[in-house]
Formats: structure tokens, C-alpha cells, sequence
């Protein structure tokens, strides 16, 4: 068909218009991943959690084959004011956040799309997701969801770690993925220093009571867990196996309406 994508391009703004209205109208479901621009230590830079997720979404697409799945362009920035201190940060007011998902998801489902999935790459923005996707399904009167690609390849990232159990921040895993994924702008030298406490995401804190806590009270350094065990291998198969459980969602049904 002359309006079909390119074999094995997901990406939106790699496609033409024409080929996304073809997807469209075969119900392709969009994948939105939603990262941060902070701090990551000296060693990684400051893009991971924005260059993750819209990994882990690039090959989940592919690896849902035959169904039809488009990556639409990362929300690059989210919530990340806890990291400020220590500079290198950008963030949103959950306002903004919440207005931009919005115009984001309503522009996606104007060009014809009815399934939109989030998938984000960063602790902060995890709490505040959860609630947003309900506002939003109310506002935009439309079927979405929301996950964590960390949080849906929970088994596959704490089969491959070493020194922990799940992601930290700057970490044996998030460094490992970043090897596999952009080695290029990982700053290796600085790996035999790159060690900080260990800490629970945020998402993950069993506290009785939640405050405020600057993340440069918790890890001056800038990093959580131990980035010295990190390797390229050791994240290929932690970034491989949170496409997978990704691609299984998708394939499963998150939507209210999926009928499998």
C-alpha cells in the first residue's frame, strides 16, 4: 500500500503523515514515553530517563509486531524538583505537566489514534502519572494507561543486577542500560567513582509518611546504588527484557474496551 509506514520504523516523527493516518486506521496503539532532564551523576548525562524510556518503547513496538504500535516523540521533561540542588536539572510544575499531556494526548487522538500508553522513565513522575491518567481519560473522554518500564520489567531488571534489586538513580542498572544503549555519552572514567547509599524510588517508599526530601540530603554525590558493576551486556538483556514485558502488555490489553 503506498500510504504504509517504512518496514520497521515506529517512530512518529520519522513517519510520514500519510503513513500515520494508515496506522490509524488500523487502530495502531501509541506508545508516550514521559522522562526527566536531571542530574545523573558525573558519569551519565543528564538525558537517561528521557533516553530509556523511548528505548524500551522503540523495541517494545518492534517486538509487538504484527501488531501495529507507534512511539510518539518522549515528553522529555517532567517533575523533577528534588534534584535541583544539585544542578543540570530542568522541571515542571505538575500544571504544566498536566497541560501538556493533555494538548500531547488530544493532539494524538485528533490524528485518529483511540489507544494511548505512557510509559515513563523516572521515579519522580510516577505518583503523579498514576493520578493524571485519571484526569485525563475524564477530560479528553478516551481509554488511557500508564506504566513504568522499570515498573513492567521489574522480574527482568532484578534478574540481571548484581549490587540491587531495582533501579536506583545513576545505578548499576540505569548506567548498564545507558552502555548498551549510548555509550558514547557515558563518561567511563568516572565509573570507580560512581557509588552512592542505597535508596527506594520514590514510587517504591514504604514510609508512613511522605515529605519533601532534596536528593542531595540523600546522595550528595548525585547517584544512588553502585555504578561500578555496570557493563553493556548486563543492560542489553535488562533493556531486551523490559521491551518484552511491554510488548506482552500491549499484546494482553491495557485499555478498558481491548477484547482478547
Amino acid at each position: 500500500m503506498p500510504n504504509a509506514p517504512e518496514s520497521g520504523e515506529h517512530r512518529w516523527n520519522h513517519l510520514t503523515a500519510p503513513a500515520l493516518r494508515h496506522l490509524a486506521a488500523q487502530d495502531a496503539a501509541v506508545l508516550l514515553p514521559v522522562g526527566s532532564t536531571e542530574q545523573h551523576g558525573a558519569h551519565l548525562p543528564t538525558g537517561v530517563d528521557d533516553f530509556l524510556a523511548a528505548e524500551v518503547c522503540r523495541r517494545a513496538a518492534a517486538l509487538a509486531a504484527p501488531m501495529p504500535v507507534v512511539v510518539a516523540p518522549s515528553v522529555w521533561c517532567g517533575l523533577a524538583e528534588h534534584h535541583m540542588p544539585l544542578g543540570g536539572t530542568l522541571t515542571l510544575s505538575l500544571s504544566t505537566l498536566h497541560a501538556l499531556l493533555r494538548d500531547v494526548c488530544r493532539s494524538i487522538l485528533r490524528a485518529g489514534f483511540r489507544r494511548v500508553l505512557l510509559v515513563n522513565g523516572h521515579g519522580g513522575n510516577v505518583t503523579a502519572l498514576n493520578a493524571l491518567v485519571n484526569e485525563l481519560t475524564a477530560e479528553l473522554s478516551a481509554p488511557l494507561a500508564v506504566t513504568s518500564y522499570f515498573t513492567a520489567g521489574r522480574a527482568a531488571i532484578a534478574g540481571v543486577l548484581e549490587t540491587q534489586e531495582s533501579l536506583m538513580h545513576a545505578c548499576e542498572g540505569e548506567t548498564s542500560m545507558a552502555l548498551a544503549a549510548f555509550p558514547s555519552l557515558v563518561r567511563e572514567e568516572k565509573l570507580p567513582q560512581a557509588v552512592g547509599p542505597a535508596i527506594s524510588l520514590q514510587s517504591e517508599d514504604a514510609s508512613p509518611v511522605y515529605r519533601s526530601v532534596p536528593f542531595d540530603t540523600l546522595a550528595p554525590s548525585g547517584i544512588a546504588g553502585d555504578a561500578r558493576g555496570a557493563t553493556a551486556a548486563k543492560g542489553e538483556r535488562m533493556l531486551d527484557g523490559c521491551a518484552r514485558a511491554l510488548a506482552d502488555l500491549l499484546r494482553a490489553g491495557v485499555w478498558p474496551d481491548d477484547a482478547r
